[in-house]
């Protein structure tokens, strides 16, 4: 089979098509013939820095759409022939991929395999953002960064079916902005002065919920953008700074609180508790409450090109490789 397979860190170039033996899944996975596979931040890391990488070589990819091609030992509940969307765990990008069972989810219906390829990370990573982690209430507001983005344009929607939300976002240009005014943003900063905006247009108050991909610094100046009890949520080191540490000194003006989601760690440590998140934002993708536009779909022999797109911050939405038929 066809697949995308790392040998060194490094830029784009290091994505190269290999032809490979296809996987057998073990106990409790499945195997996938993927029709598509979705691109995310943390390949970008992975291929740059080894960012959960166990070893080279290896082969990026997070989320996949395709058709069951066979079963794992003790798999229930699937079937062969099965279209599916997947959390992957890596090696996603490729014809055939493995994924565990409990990770992989019937596509709802009435839904492409186009569609299904943006669900399995960002809608759940998103849901999280705003209510498990976030617990955004009605009557609040939230300030979210890079809302142009898949998890962005998703939370944006998310925060405004709470109830009466002010959702402000920040993107890097004026396409961005215009393109997250259309997906639940009452009002988008362009620029680096998103701060003191958002306190001329909160009069100073702040916030009541900080989404934060970036880390490092940003993480740190995302406390004084907070109203009283107001929290961050950090979901990822887009910066690769240094982790920042804090305590009381810094969390107790305002009684502000700082807490984290990852979306691969949960796999891991609660998958029950990852899967039934899941289920919960796929229904409204499927009912229609929420959509995550496909801005740009490569090949996958343009793997390199699509990380080249990511990287140069001028995407929105969701970017796809087109991999099977």
């Amino acid at each position: 089979m066809r697949a995308i397979q790392v040998t060194e860190y490094g830029g784009p170039e290091v994505l190269r098509l290999a032809e490979v033996d296809a996987p057998e899944p073990g106990p409790g996975e499945v195997a996938v013939d993927v029709a598509y596979a979705g691109v995310n931040f943390a390949e970008i890391k992975a291929r740059r820095t080894g960012y959960r990488v166990p070893s080279l070589p290896f082969r990026p990819g997070l989320e996949v759409s395709g058709r069951i091609r066979t079963l794992g030992e003790g798999v229930t509940g699937l079937a062969v022939g099965q279209e599916v969307a997947a959390f992957t765990v890596g090696g996603g990008y490729a014809e055939v991929a493995l994924a565990p069972a409990a990770q992989t989810f019937a596509v709802p219906a009435g839904l492409s395999l186009r569609t299904a390829a943006t669900l399995p990370t960002v809608l759940p990573t998103a849901h999280a953002l705003v209510h498990e982690a976030g617990r955004l209430r009605s009557g609040e507001s939230v300030l979210v960064h890079g809302a142009a983005g898949g998890v962005g344009t998703a939370a944006g929607q998310l925060a405004k079916r709470v109830g009466e939300v002010t959702v402000y976002g920040v993107v890097s240009s004026p396409a961005k902005a215009e393109f997250a005014l259309k997906h639940g943003y009452d009002q988008v900063f362009v620029g680096d002065d998103w701060a003191a905006r958002l306190a001329d247009a909160t009069g100073g108050r702040g916030v009541d919920l900080l989404l934060d991909p970036i880390g490092g610094d940003a993480l740190r100046h995302a406390l004084d953008c907070l109203s009283p009890f107001g929290r961050v949520v950090s979901f990822g080191n887009t910066s690769d700074e240094a982790a920042w540490q804090f305590g009381t000194a810094e969390l107790a003006p305002g009684a502000r609180s700082v807490t984290a989601f990852s979306i691969m760690t949960l796999a891991g440590t609660a998958p029950q508790a990852l899967r039934t998140l899941s289920e919960r934002a796929f229904r409204l993708v499927a009912d229609g409450e929420v959509e995550l536009p496909v801005t740009a779909e490569l090949p996958l022999a343009e793997a390199a090109e699509a990380h080249r797109l990511m990287e140069s911050r001028a995407t929105t939405g969701k970017l796809l490789l087109r991999i099977g038929a």
